[in-house]
């Protein structure tokens, strides 16, 4: 295997203060945006662009940026018919959406993934079970909920 993915994810808030969480395609879980950086582009360059890709809005503005990265390990029962990562190495963004945003899910119907989205309590993400990716976004909600007053 392969060492980790180079990745770049995203805490999204709406004005309210409240958290985007989007059911994905496949239908077997709920999670955050998040997507691989390519090569020659930096963690800003790839989230503005997985962003237009999964939430179709480049509307937002990044409040605050995880001091490090998170790396979580795939379960030995995924695999993937392009690449063999061990797991992925995240560098994770909060960001909040503008007042005008408009989040369309279908912007690039040859990659859509999620099916549907709402927006939830800080609260709930941290009592949610999300499998293997779990510690991870708890991690990342938890510094950022020490950053910024206006998670609810």
């Amino acid at each position: 295997m392969s060492e980790y993915r180079k990745n770049v994810a995203a805490i999204i808030l709406n004005q309210d203060g409240k958290i985007w969480l989007g059911e994905r395609f496949d239908r077997m879980s709920w999670g955050f945006p998040q997507g691989g950086i390519e090569a020659g582009e930096s963690a800003l360059d790839a989230i503005k662009r997985e962003l237009s890709e999964e939430i179709g809005t480049d509307e937002w503005d990044i409040l605050a940026t995880y001091p490090g990265l998170l790396t979580y390990d795939f379960p030995k029962s995924m695999t993937f018919p392009t690449w063999t990562y061990k797991g992925q190495e995240q560098q994770y963004f909060l960001v909040q959406l503008q007042k005008q945003a408009i989040i369309r899910l279908d912007t690039h119907p040859e990659e859509i993934e999620f099916l549907r989205y709402t927006f939830v309590s800080a609260d709930r993400i941290l009592k949610t079970d999300f499998g293997f990716k779990t510690n991870v976004y708890h991690t990342a909600l938890r510094y950022f909920l020490t950053q910024e007053d206006r998670i609810k």
